[in-house]
């Protein structure tokens, strides 16, 4: 086996070891959001320890409580791991310390969590909590992403032009799913879920008739909810009218397309079976997926459509790895 054989291996290793902690924290993420359906946050009363002790009794919420730790804990391992292997082994400097950046989230996420158990649950640290939790996940799928041996070799093409290149509109995208995932942890943690018992109506109206800051703040995840499904069928109806033949793009649009549309199923079951504990936690959970394929989009689309020509400026010609030149693809 040759040098280059044996340093393509290692890197499919990185990734592949990079793939599997962006996967540890999704489900960390789904563990969390099964606390807060449960009720469980307050189940283990003490930080770092359980009752005092390093392993619990297992059972009740403490099974929940105790098992997001122990989740919580696989990841601070597995992220440790990731930076030291990055550190040795992978030569892009910017890519070593998304990785630090990354166990520097981990480090300030576990100590939130802490925070929140010992002050009991003070709603801003939760929120900041679940709000790191978020911005953790995304950074370990743009790890993911970065890591992957053809991420430099991605060949690139012209994007038509227009006002709003298809970057810009998906990092607009996935930057309202985050302000929404953000409305729907204080909502949550406000245990305000329920308090427009109805949907798709408020009330039986369109506008709730009777307010209070839990009422607004369930309403306001509502209109979100609109909000974020208008951006995510602008930016699919984008790919798909513009982008269709490249895979790239094309697979994570139908993605985001199909999770919008089990997200807002969920948050109807939801409501409907009165918080049951699988479709609540479903519905964080698939929130956090919804955020990660509008990245994986948004830096796909900035990788292969490079810097978009903008309508009424003259496209320039350009070569691009994959053979493209303007407009025409060259044999």
């Amino acid at each position: 086996m040759n040098q280059l054989s044996v340093s393509g291996e290692k890197a499919r290793a990185l990734h592949r070891f990079a793939v599997l902690t962006a996967c540890a924290t999704f489900f960390l993420i789904f563990i969390g959001g099964l606390v807060t359906s449960t009720g469980s946050a307050l189940a283990v009363p003490d930080w770092p320890l359980a009752f005092g002790k390093l392993i619990p009794a297992w059972e009740g919420g403490i099974r929940f409580e105790f098992g997001h730790r122990v989740a919580a804990g696989t990841v601070v391992v597995l992220t440790l791991v990731l930076m030291a292997w990055a550190w040795r082994a992978e030569p892009r400097r910017w890519v070593r310390k998304l990785v630090f950046i990354a166990f520097g989230l981990i480090i300030m996420q576990a100590v939130l969590g802490g925070i929140t158990v010992l002050f009991e649950l003070p709603l801003a640290i939760a929120v900041t909590h679940a709000a790191t939790a978020q911005a953790l996940f995304c950074l370990m799928v743009s790890i993911a992403i970065f890591t992957n041996p053809k991420w430099d070799s991605t060949p690139q093409v012209d994007e038509p032009a227009t006002r709003i290149p298809l970057a810009t509109l998906a990092l607009a995208t996935t930057a309202i799913v985050y302000l929404q995932i953000l409305i729907g942890a204080l909502m949550r943690h406000m245990s305000a879920g329920l308090v427009i018992p109805d949907f798709p109506l408020s009330f039986g109206q369109l506008v709730p008739p009777y307010w209070n800051e839990y009422i607004a703040i369930n309403y306001a995840h509502r209109c979100g909810a609109l909000v974020v499904t208008a951006m995510v069928l602008w930016t699919v109806a984008r790919v798909i009218r513009m982008h269709r033949d490249t895979p790239a793009l094309r697979r994570p649009a139908l993605g985001m397309f199909l999770l919008l549309v089990l997200q807002i199923c969920l948050g109807a079951l939801t409501i409907w079976s009165g918080r049951s504990v699988l479709p609540t936690t479903s519905h964080v959970a698939i929130g956090a997926a919804v955020l990660a394929i509008s990245l994986t989009l948004t830096i796909r689309a900035r990788k292969i459509l490079g810097v978009p020509h903008r309508i009424g400026a003259a496209a320039p010609a350009r070569t691009s790895v994959s053979g493209v030149v303007g407009n025409r693809v060259v044999a």
